[in-house]
């Protein structure tokens, strides 16, 4: 099983690498990678998705569980920022670095290893509801981050500017009206927006490469840690006991929980500047210490 486990994290770290080692030999502008992924292609996955999906009532218990996770920690660490006198942009920071999963390419093929077919279906659905969140609340805090002053106004305006949002409405939309998309060109969409997923594993190796140890901010990485690999698990845990969903369902809302940080959290805090060498550390460095928590937590459930 440990090695079953491994094969599946091993690729994760293959991609993470070579974004590290392109940019100790080229120097790339992570900036300009990381537009092209929010720009171009991952609206084109937002769309795909939402045309292929067909929402069952699932999505309603799902989106309460997402939504309540995240918030849920979001308070905690504006209430941890408040009383150690984080500035706006340090608690943005500790927010993606905390409360976003990641459930894309690490926690969707373990739920498959795991669960087999019928959890991969539960599992895809919490990763189109994470998307939608990271899009919306997540790239609220990056943008708010950016902002020396928090300007509500400014935030908002660059939140309506991420064009992921209105790729998974129009492909919501072209779903509900029937709207033919054509074969050729559906296929031409996914072969933009499934470059997104790699492409945002090699921006966070990019700026690893970037990131000096010296610099990173022990004490409030070892609580973002905490937040995202402990506390975020036993929050979902609490929520299975209201939510009426199956117990599989339930298994992996606990197991996904526990997944490190998003590494789409590094491109949206490079791409705003909130924080970006502490965001990335610890989407490293929660990586890392899910080998350890990971098989507890699967243990457990």
């Amino acid at each position: 099983m440990i090695l079953q486990y491994l094969s599946i994290l091993l690729p994760i770290f293959f991609i993470f690498s070579v974004g590290y080692i392109g940019q100790k030999m080229l120097h790339i502008d992570i900036k300009s990678v990381s537009a092209v992924s929010v720009y171009l292609m991952t609206p084109l996955l937002s769309f795909s998705v939402f045309y292929e999906t067909t929402f069952t009532m699932d999505y309603l218990y799902m989106t309460l569980y997402a939504l309540t996770l995240v918030l849920a920690i979001v308070a905690i660490v504006y209430i941890i920022g408040y009383f150690r006198g984080y500035s706006v942009r340090k608690t943005c920071g500790m927010i993606l670095s905390s409360a976003f999963m990641n459930n894309g390419n690490y926690g969707t093929p373990l739920v498959l290893f795991v669960f087999g077919e019928p959890g991969l279906h539960y599992a895809v659905i919490l990763m189109v509801i994470q998307q939608l969140i990271m899009v919306t609340i997540g790239v609220y805090y990056a943008a708010k981050g950016s902002v020396e002053d928090g300007n509500g106004k400014d935030t908002l305006t660059k939140v309506l500017k991420v064009p992921v949002m209105y790729g998974a409405i129009l492909g919501a939309l072209f779903h509900s009206f029937h709207i033919p998309v054509g074969e050729t060109m559906l296929e031409a969409i996914k072969l933009v927006g499934n470059a997104a997923i790699p492409t945002v594993m090699l921006v966070l190796g990019i700026q690893l490469a970037n990131v000096s140890v010296r610099n990173i901010a022990y004490r409030p990485l070892s609580i973002s840690l905490f937040l995202k690999l402990i506390v975020s698990p036993v929050i979902a845990w609490l929520l299975t006991f209201i939510l009426p969903v199956d117990e599989m369902l339930k298994q992996i809302m606990v197991l996904l929980a526990g997944m490190p940080a998003a590494a789409n959290t590094t491109l949206y805090a490079v791409q705003y500047g909130t924080e970006p060498d502490f965001v990335s550390s610890a989407t490293f460095f929660s990586t890392i210490a899910s080998l350890i928590t990971l098989p507890v937590i699967l243990s457990l459930i």
